[in-house]
């Protein structure tokens, strides 16, 4: 007789109790770990090779047996000095899209407030800024916590410049010449290679193609266009001055709408054809990164200046570990914490950080302003319940 009735009693408790646990197990256990995130790199790690090595070694035993046989090499736009043409509109809306971009972030940072940490450099959107103990660096404090300061435009967006070349196809950026040469932002850069006329940014377009024999690049055409004069405008480098550097960008035009909800979504929709441009874009016309440092440089080559203070950089003599980059590297995202239904006036906690999703700092803006997140971004959204303090033990 006890042992049916305790058996009846087990049958009536147990489903309760699985559910509850269950519950937070499946949404932890199948979203624990946070995918399409680029992972955080030690100082002394490389960054990962788009094209394997294996195959970059092929390409060069390839190249040089090439150079070996005195015959042209029938070279493909963008290589042979012309434009993609079909990628012509494609950069001009990637420059349209930066701008709105750039508009949009510029008026939802006097509503939503931005944190930055003064130590190790992370970022939060929103108020208040998270309490999660992951300051882990040099000179941080003891308990972890991070050094909230308030922050703007540049922790949303970091500026990724690189050296504006006329020649796109020409000789790379000497050392000597590093100040000789702007720095513009590398996005920008890669429009202007693409097809996008700036005046300030004056470019070389050519009509006919340069042409590779044994490896040596030749071309037929005039070094110089004809507005531009040697002796007024052009250094003995070979790069042209003629320009005045305007302070103020098309990037700063301003956005007359009200509605801030109507201008994250503008914003979200502008982001999205900046990166998915982007991408396109690198798909045709290089870019480099070095292995180890942010620096990048848009074109075929990277450039010679030896500024590079990352890993064993003295072994190099300051020079860049050259490589393919990536989108990631191009534009990079910084990574916020991001919660569904953020109950205002209350910071996330530490003890329920496995529970927080994340997304970059420019959506999370966006989405916090009232615009809809991409489906992209759901693997790392982890829009679950978060359990709350006295949950949290019930959790397998």
């Amino acid at each position: 007789m006890l042992p049916s009735l305790v058996q009846r009693i087990t049958q009536f408790l147990i489903p309760q109790q699985t559910y509850t646990t269950t519950r937070f197990h499946h949404l932890y256990s199948t979203l624990s770990i946070y995918d399409n995130i680029p992972k955080k790199l030690k100082k002394f790690e490389r960054k990962p090779l788009v094209t394997s090595i294996n195959e970059l070694k092929r390409r060069g035993r390839q190249r040089r047996k090439e150079r070996q046989n005195v015959k042209e090499i029938i070279l493909q736009s963008p290589e042979n000095g012309l434009l993609v043409q079909k990628l012509i509109p494609v950069a001009k809306q990637v420059y349209a899209a930066r701008s709105e971009v750039l508009s949009s972030v510029s008026r939802l940072v006097n509503f939503i407030a931005i944190y930055s940490c003064s130590i190790c450099g992370d970022v939060h959107v929103g108020d208040p800024p998270h309490k999660i103990k992951t300051c882990n660096v040099r000179g941080s404090l003891s308990s972890k916590e991070h050094s909230w300061v308030k922050g703007g435009i540049e922790h949303v967006l970091p500026l990724v410049e690189s050296f504006h070349l006329y020649d796109r196809i020409g000789r790379a950026v000497s050392h000597n010449e590093m100040l000789l040469v702007d720095r513009i932002p590398a996005i920008v850069e890669l429009c202007i290679q693409a097809g996008v006329d700036i005046p300030e940014y004056p470019t070389r377009r050519r009509t006919f193609p340069v042409y590779c024999v044994a490896g040596r690049i030749i071309d037929f055409e005039k070094r110089f266009p004809k507005d531009i004069y040697l002796e007024k405008d052009i250094e003995e480098y070979g790069f042209p001055y003629k320009k005045k550097r305007s302070d103020q960008d098309t990037n700063s035009m301003e956005m007359h709408c009200d509605d801030i909800q109507a201008v994250a979504v503008r914003g979200m929709k502008a982001w999205k054809k900046m990166c998915t441009g982007a991408s396109k874009l690198m798909e045709k016309y290089a870019v480099q990164t070095c292995g180890y440092c942010p620096e990048v440089q848009v074109g075929p080559k990277g450039h010679k200046v030896r500024n590079c203070q990352a890993y064993k950089h003295q072994m190099r003599d300051g020079q860049h570990e050259w490589q393919e980059a990536t989108i990631n590297d191009f534009v990079p995202p910084v990574y916020v914490y991001h919660i569904r239904d953020q109950q205002p006036g209350k910071p996330l906690v530490n003890e329920l950080k496995r529970y927080y999703g994340m997304l970059p700092a420019v959506v999370e803006l966006f989405s916090q302003a009232g615009a809809p997140v991409e489906k992209i971004y759901g693997h790392t959204m982890r829009d679950v319940v978060v359990p709350d303090m006295d949950e949290e033990k019930w959790v397998v």
